[in-house]
């Protein structure tokens, strides 16, 4: 199985920047496609993106297509979730997942998902 560990969320004012990072540790990072996922307060954990094994595909949710951006380096086993152009609604707690995988697919539902990260805060003040 693969460990989880986000990092990178924070405090930071409406229109900035971060840069949110999912460390694994485990199995090869490359068997496992990954997503990001995030839940602000009385709300349902929701999609953000995913990206397949390689790097190659990528998805978005409506909501952050376009300001957010997600990547992986292999090599580090390492994933990043780029986040730009952050507004309020974009406050919640940020959890990346992952999911052994043959094939080159990306994943975009929670109940895809095995492994979980505890989560990273994630506020914008407006």
């Amino acid at each position: 199985q693969v460990q989880l560990v986000e990092s990178g969320g924070g405090l930071v004012q409406a229109g900035g920047s971060l840069r949110l990072s999912c460390a694994a540790s485990g199995r090869t990072f490359s068997r496992y496609a990954m997503g990001w996922f995030r839940q602000a307060p009385g709300k349902e954990r929701e999609f953000v993106a995913a990206i397949n094994w390689s790097g190659g595909s990528t998805y978005y949710a409506d909501s952050v297509k376009g300001r957010f951006t997600i990547s992986r380096d292999n090599a580090k086993n390492t994933m990043y979730l780029q986040m730009n152009s952050l507004n309020p609604e974009d406050t919640a707690v940020y959890y990346c997942a992952a999911v052994e995988t043959r094939t080159s697919d990306y994943y975009f539902t929670r109940r895809q998902y095995d492994y979980w990260g505890q989560g990273t805060q994630v506020t914008v003040s407006s």
